[in-house]
Formats: C-alpha cells, sequence, structure tokens
C-alpha cells in the first residue's frame, strides 16, 4: 500500500507474540551471524521489500523440498577477527583457521547452488544474486592452510625455518629424554626415585627424587610433593640439555608469530571482503532458518497485495498446538473492511484477532504462515492492536482508562494504511456508555478506511453491521448441545448470547425463563430470532455445501477413472504397434536373409558351373527370390530417393527391394529397366531404383585433435554401466578436472554389482599422487556404492 511509513511499535510485537515467533525461528539457524539476524528480524512495511522476503523464502521452501537440506557448515563470525586485522592486530592460529574454515563454507555453498542451476527445474534468481556477490576468496584459504592445520595448529611446513627449529627441538628433547630415563632405569632407580618416570616442571624436563637422595643427583629443584617427600629435581648433567631446549622453544614461538603476522596481513588486505561475505552468509542462513520452521510446521507462503485485502484459508495461531488448534476462513477488506465479532468470552474472539494480526506479522517478515496454500495477505504500513487487559499501575488507572489511554494513542497515529485490532471494544465501564463508545470508535476508523477488526459482548453491537455498508457481523458458533464453544468463525452471523437455552438445559424452572424473556424487550427478542433465523440459513447452505462438495468428489472420482482407462487404452495401444512393428521387422529381415542366400546360391552357381547354368536353376532361383519379400508374389517397389541425374545404360544401382546391387542393361518402357543382379537378370520398376556414384580414389585426411573443456565440473562422476576400460579413463580425465577446479573432495558412483569396477577405480586411486585418501560412502551419501575421494 502508498502512504506515508510507519513503525510497527514493539509494544503491538509484544502483544501479538511475534517475538516468541522469531524465537522459534531463530531455533532453526545454524550460523551465530544468522541467528543474530533473525533475533534483529522486524517486519518490513515496503510492499516491494515484502514481495522480495517472501519470493526468498520461496526459493529456500524449493530448495529445501529438493535437496533435503543446504551445506551450512564450518560457518564462524569471523567479523571480529576481521576488524582485529585492520587495526594492525596479530590474529591466532585459531582465527585464521576460522577464517579459511568460514571462506572454505562459502565456496562449497556457491558450488551446491550452482548444481541447484544445473540439475534442477528450478528458478531461484535471489540465491543466485547472493551467489554471485560471493567475494571469491581463494587464494587467502589456501595460503592459510598451508600454515595452519584443521586444529589451530601452525604446522611445520609454514616455513622452512619453523621446519628446521622444530627437527632441532625434537632432538634436542629426545637427548634429554633418553639421558634421564637412563636414571630411571639404573640400578639404584628403586631405591632413589618415587617413580621410575621422566616428567616435565616448568617447561624443563625433571625426575622425581626421594628428599634424602637429593644429593646424589645435584642440579636444580623445581617443584616438590605436597607431603615434601619427593622432589622434583632436573640434574647436572641435563641443564645445559635443558637450557637450548628453551632457547629453541623462544625461537620457535618467534617464528610462529612472524607467520601469524604475516598471515594477518594478508587477511588485512581482504577484510572488507570478509565483511560482505559474512553479511552475506548470515542472510541465506536467515531466509533458510525461516524456510525450514516453515517446512516443520508445514506453513505456506502466502501473496500479498497493497489494497489492503486479506484471505486466510483454514488459518490457524501458529502458537497454539497443531492437535489443538481450530482452523478458520477469514475474509475481508474488499466490500467489507470492519468486521465486529460477538458472542460469549472464551469462545475463540480473541484468538482470531490475534491470528489475523500475527499472520500479518509473519507475512511482512518473509516468515511463512499457517494457513493452506493461495491465502493472501495485505501489506500494511503499520498494525495496531489493542488486546487484554494493559492496566497502569504506576499510573493508578482502571481497566477501562488503561485501554481508552492505548486506543487514543491509536487514533493519533493510524491512517487508511493501517490493520486496526480492537478486543472487546469499550469494555470496564456502563455497558450502555461503553456501547456508544464502541460504535463511535468503529465509525471512526471505518470512515477514514483502515482495516478493522473488532471483538465485543455488547448486545447493542450485534445488528451494528446490517446497517453499514463496508461492515458485517462476525461470532464464534457455539454447541447448544455440549455448552461448549466450537471455535469455528461465523462471518455475517452475530453471536447469540445463549444464556436462556443453557438456564434451560441446565435445570432453570421454565417460568421463571419466561419472566426473565419479558424483561428484556420487544427488540431484543427480534434481534435474537434474527440471529436464530441466520444461523438456521448457515446450517442448511452449510449442508447443502456439504452435498455438492460429495457431488463433486464423486465426479473428480469418475474424471479419473476414465483418464486411468484411456491411459490404459492408450498404452495397449502403443504394446500392439510396437509388437507388430517388431514383428514385421523380424519378416523383413527373415526376407532380407532368403535373399541374400539366393544371391549367394546364384554366385555359387555361377562359380561352379560357369556359363552352363540351366533354365529351371534361374528360375528356381527367381522363385525363392520372389518368395522371401513379405508382401507376397510381388515385392511393392521401395520409393527411391530422388536421384542425382536420370539414369543411363549402364549406371550402377542399388535394388531397394533386395537390398542388393546391380547394373543397368536396357530400358524396356518408361518405368522399367532390365538389371543385371550378379547373373541375374531382373525387370525392376525406376521407382526402385536408387543411383550409385562410383567410388573415388580417397584422399588423405590429416585430422586435428582439439579437446573441449566443460567450463564446469561436477561434484560426482557417474560410472554405472559403463564398460571397464572406458570407466577407468573417464576417472583418470575426472580427478584430473576436479584437481584444476581446486576441490578437495568429489565422489565417484560405480554401484555394487560384482565389484570389479569398484575395485578398479580405487586401485587408480590409491596409486594416484594427487588423491589424499579414499572411503565409502555413509548410508545417506549412497553407502558401498559410491567412492568419497579427497584430493590434495
Amino acid at each position: 500500500m502508498k502512504g506515508s511509513v510507519q513503525t510497527l511499535e514493539s509494544r503491538v510485537l509484544q502483544t501479538l507474540e511475534y517475538n516468541k515467533i522469531i524465537e522459534y525461528v531463530a531455533e532453526h539457524s545454524t550460523f551465530s551471524a544468522g541467528q543474530t539476524l533473525i533475533e534483529q528480524l522486524t517486519p518490513e512495511n515496503n510492499f516491494e521489500d515484502v514481495v522480495r522476503l517472501l519470493e526468498e523464502t520461496d526459493e529456500a521452501l524449493a530448495i529445501l523440498r529438493l535437496r533435503g537440506n543446504v551445506p551450512m557448515g564450518g560457518m564462524k563470525d569471523i567479523r571480529p577477527h576481521a576488524k582485529r586485522a585492520q587495526m594492525d592486530g596479530m590474529l591466532s592460529s585459531v582465527e585464521l583457521m576460522e577464517i579459511s574454515s568460514t571462506i572454505r563454507a562459502s565456496r562449497i555453498l556457491r558450488q551446491f547452488i550452482e548444481t541447484i542451476i544445473e540439475d534442477e527445474d528450478v528458478t531461484i534468481p535471489h540465491f543466485i544474486a547472493k551467489k554471485e556477490a560471493f567475494p571469491i576468496l581463494t587464494d587467502l584459504e589456501r595460503e592459510i592452510n598451508h600454515s595452519i592445520d584443521e586444529n589451530g595448529h601452525v604446522m611445520d611446513g609454514a616455513s622452512e625455518q619453523l621446519r628446521s627449529i622444530r627437527q632441532g627441538l625434537r632432538t634436542q628433547e629426545s637427548r634429554v629424554r633418553e639421558r634421564l630415563e637412563s636414571y630411571t632405569r639404573g640400578r639404584n632407580a628403586a631405591k632413589m626415585l618415587s617413580d621410575a618416570i621422566v616428567t616435565i616442571r616448568n617447561d624443563r624436563y625433571v625426575i622425581p627424587v626421594k628428599a634424602e637422595y637429593r644429593s646424589h643427583y645435584g642440579g636444580v629443584i623445581h617443584d616438590m610433593s605436597s607431603s615434601g617427600q619427593t622432589l622434583f629435581i632436573e640434574p647436572d648433567a641435563v641443564v645445559q640439555a635443558n637450557n637450548e631446549i628453551r632457547n629453541l622453544k623462544v625461537k620457535e614461538q618467534e617464528e610462529v608469530e612472524r607467520i601469524l603476522i604475516e598471515l594477518s596481513l594478508s587477511v588485512q588486505t581482504v577484510a572488507h571482503d570478509l565483511f560482505v561475505l559474512v553479511n552475506l552468509l548470515a542472510e541465506v542462513d536467515a531466509i533458510l532458518a525461516k524456510a525450514k520452521y516453515g517446512t516443520a510446521h508445514k506453513y505456506t507462503k502466502p501473496t500479498v497485495n497493497d489494497k489492503g485485502y486479506i484471505r486466510l484459508s483454514q488459518a490457524t495461531h501458529p502458537l497454539i498446538p497443531v492437535e489443538e488448534a481450530v482452523a478458520n476462513d477469514i475474509e475481508f477488506g474488499k466490500d467489507v473492511t470492519t468486521i465486529v465479532i460477538t458472542g460469549p468470552n472464551t469462545g475463540g474472539k480473541t484468538v482470531t484477532l490475534k491470528t489475523v494480526g500475527l499472520c500479518t506479522l509473519m507475512a511482512q517478515a518473509g516468515i511463512p504462515i499457517p494457513a493452506l496454500d493461495g491465502s493472501e495477505l495485505a501489506v500494511f504500513n503499520a498494525v495496531y492492536a489493542d488486546i487484554g487487559d494493559e492496566q497502569s499501575i504506576e499510573q493508578s488507572l482502571s481497566t477501562f482508562s488503561s485501554r481508552m489511554v492505548n486506543i487514543v494513542d491509536i487514533l493519533q497515529k493510524y491512517d487508511e494504511h493501517s490493520l486496526l485490532l480492537f478486543d472487546e471494544l469499550g469494555s470496564g465501564t456502563d455497558p450502555q456508555e461503553g456501547a456508544a463508545l464502541a460504535i463511535s470508535i468503529l465509525d471512526e476508523v471505518h470512515g477514514k478506511g483502515a482495516r478493522v477488526l473488532a471483538t465485543t459482548h455488547y448486545p447493542e453491537l450485534k445488528a451494528y453491521g446490517y446497517n453499514r455498508p463496508g461492515m458485517t457481523n462476525a461470532s464464534v458458533e457455539f454447541d447448544i448441545d455440549t455448552l461448549s464453544p466450537t471455535y469455528r468463525l461465523l462471518i455475517g452471523v452475530p453471536g447469540r448470547s445463549n444464556a436462556f437455552e443453557i438456564s434451560e438445559r441446565l435445570g432453570l424452572d421454565k417460568q421463571i425463563i419466561d419472566r426473565a424473556k419479558s424483561f428484556t424487550g420487544t427488540d431484543r427478542g427480534e434481534v435474537e430470532s434474527m440471529i436464530a433465523s441466520l444461523e438456521d440459513s448457515r446450517l442448511r447452505s452449510e449442508k447443502d455445501a456439504d452435498e455438492t462438495h460429495a457431488i463433486l468428489l464423486e465426479t473428480e472420482r469418475l474424471k479419473r477413472e476414465l483418464e486411468e482407462e484411456w491411459n490404459q487404452f492408450n498404452q495397449q495401444k502403443e504394446k500392439l504397434e510396437t509388437k507388430a512393428k517388431e514383428k514385421a521387422k523380424t519378416i523383413v529381415e527373415d526376407a532380407k536373409r532368403e535373399a541374400e542366400a539366393v544371391i549367394s546360391d546364384l554366385r555359387a552357381m555361377r562359380l561352379n558351373a560357369g556359363a552352363n547354368v540351366k533354365e529351371h536353376e534361374l528360375i528356381d532361383a527367381r522363385k525363392r527370390l520372389d518368395e522371401a519379400t513379405p508382401a507376397g508374389n510381388q515385392p511393392a517397389p521401395v520409393q527411391a530417393k530422388a536421384a542425382p541425374r536420370p539414369l543411363q545404360v549402364g549406371d550402377e544401382v542399388q535394388v531397394l527391394q533386395y537390398g542388393q546391387k546391380g547394373t543397368l542393361l536396357e530400358k524396356t518402357s518408361s518405368e522399367d529397366w532390365i538389371v543385371q543382379i550378379g547373373i541375374l537378370k531382373m525387370n525392376i520398376k525406376e521407382s526402385g531404383l536408387e543411383y550409385v556414384k562410383p567410388k573415388k580414389e580417397k584422399q588423405p585426411v590429416v585430422t586435428t585433435s582439439v579437446r573441449n573443456r566443460s567450463g564446469h565440473v561436477k561434484l560426482e562422476l557417474d560410472l554405472r554401466g559403463e564398460r571397464y576400460e572406458d570407466a577407468i579413463q573417464r576417472t583418470e580425465k575426472y580427478i584430473d578436472d576436479a584437481l584444476l577446479s581446486n576441490y578437495h573432495q568429489v565422489s565417484i558412483i560405480h554401484g555394487k554389482g560384482t565389484g570389479a569396477l569398484r575395485q578398479g577405480v580405487q586401485q587408480y586411486l590409491k596409486n594416484h599422487s594427487r588423491v589424499k585418501g579414499y572411503r565409502f560412502g555413509e548410508a545417506s551419501e549412497g553407502g558401498h556404492g559410491v567412492t568419497v575421494v579427497e584430493l590434495k
């Protein structure tokens, strides 16, 4: 909707329990920065922004429906690390590892989105836009991974100097331990040592010596036991070696710090990109959290409009357990812009108000709503609610005064682009005055064009909507037989008090009830009669609707049955046609084989008998050739392709009906030729002949092999159905392509079968220098039919 932009006050969000919805949505977040984004999520009041939020959520719902989940592991909120790097601070190895992990997670997510674009029939423009905006920081990831392992430890290979220092340190430590262990193995060890071990105190190697033998070893005492009976002594023989260890550790620390400072400077150069990356990952995580929340509860994405129109189909309150919630259809905002719900307390009127308000807030925040697909909501500039007892103790205000303060505040802020929710409007004061105030307030907000949903128990408002255009009454159904509400909303029907009916069912004397009815007045009785008539009409309408629905279901069933029978007929028809074609093909093939046998026999006769072939033998061969055709006595002429030029005597032709080549001898008529086929001469129609060009001498052809590489390599290779040699060749090429694409992990699908293909692939991987390792897939990845490969 157009108009002045107002903010949704935090009091309204609290009143409608929007904050609880946000808490549930945040539980589905997997990234701390995304969770923070969800916790700060407030409804938008700009129509284009709301449309974008809902489209993003709808794309996430589609992705979850197709893939089940999205890889979001390994992400850390590294913005504080990037900020400290910008301030020339030295990052720790753990912080650098978290930066690398986050970059890697973004790369995996980017590849995941790319595979969806390639493999799935789904449109996800918002996710594509975010993927395209991801900064590419592969160089920094590679630089960090070269120096720091996944546990946050600076590796020996980070620099040649560090490798040398640590090798010297390990050598020196080994010597010290060997020297001290010689003391623990000495013949006096059991007598002089408390325990035959080498331990460390103050970063120096020591042995536990009984106090009375301290002078035997000499050296430096670094600690003693709580009883004083054991001294941890560094013997003189290893003091100098321990000093050397200390010096090497200092050098090690200095080199580690140099490496960390160098890496921190690399982070500093791309700090802005890291901020952008984390913000984008947080946005994706927040969108997925909303979609996961909707999927978990089977909520749907509504359509939205800027016309103030609301149509909820089978909507429920999202905070009421699904087994207890009653679904209702609610529609207003076009011809009817104000609904007044009347009826007894505890009937569900307040729940209806909160359902409409909360669904509106959820939709304007891009969160799926608890209603059937096809529901529609309006985007309001503001939602205002006066629900419940908000009495101010500090101001010593009564319930009525407290509520009126809130209503006055609403009336000062609302406009025609607002949604107003009033619960028990005008309550807390004299019924007659309260009803008058309620009518006046409703006239005011309705006249200004706002969308209004109000509840009341005043009888004066029961006929309120019948004489005012754009207004209607509604009620919550009450079952007289069970003396309890059904919580079904009935739009167009005001609520009845049901006091007399309930009292009579509970055993109150009928004479007392009749006397009470006489006190209510004629108008009250007419209103109650009108309401009862409306309820009867509604029940008849519902009965007719149920019967119509049953007929519709039966019609749909018959339609489905007819469609199934028609499909079966078409399938049977296709089967018969296929069978007929196969039979015809078999006949033709048999005929062709027989014709070839005849020709072969004729050739053999010519070779064996030369020119002395008897006439009856030629006649018999001609008869066999005619009988070989599937059409019967005379083969049907086969239409030849358009000849490149008119046929001439001496031309070589293909006799299509026999599949043999021959030479044209003579043209006997405009349509017939005498053709020499081997030693046979036959009269063939020109339409059954096809000119054969004379073969030319082949020229040497120089070919150039061009290898065309696809611009994108998938994360898996499917070898099922491949021959063994072809599969190994494809595996070799695929591993090369994956290494060029900088993949660290890929999957090869070989199936289970006999296991020969699996063994061949794994044997190849075992001998590949760039394969770090491989394993069978997990159950969710394909089990023993898949090999997951880790690349260096």
